[in-house]
């Protein structure tokens, strides 16, 4: 009767060992990818609400890493990657608009030119 609580308490050791979460070295990379993206295409954590949170969020998730809290390391730096992203589109989305205004502008100017010509 000695064997059965051994291995209840062996069993019990397993499953704690594998429910552990293991550390999210490869999104804590993809993160910081995403934050250097979104910074090299022109976000600015000053002018960018989404950098900013991002930002934060990977800082929380680097302290988390330290602290070994792997399973909060991981979602801020997966919320922190979704919102460097979004950060991203944002200033891709401003600077897609730009362009179309300044294409519809020369757009009319040449029509005006070409009605004026004929």
């Amino acid at each position: 009767m000695t064997i059965r609580p051994l291995f209840a308490a062996l069993a019990v050791v397993a499953l704690a060992g594998c429910a552990a979460d293991p550390a999210p070295n490869e999104q804590m990379r993809l993160t910081r990818q995403a934050l250097e993206q979104a910074t090299a295409v022109g976000a600015v954590a000053d002018v960018s609400p989404e950098l900013k949170l991002a930002e934060g969020k990977f800082a929380r998730a680097t302290a988390d890493m330290a602290d070994e809290s792997y399973k909060h390391a991981r979602r801020r730096a997966e919320q922190a990657e979704l919102d460097a992203r979004l950060a991203e589109a944002r200033v891709l989305t401003h600077k897609s608009e730009e362009q179309l205004s300044v294409l519809n502008t020369r757009i009319t100017r040449l029509r005006k030119q070409l009605g004026e010509a004929q």
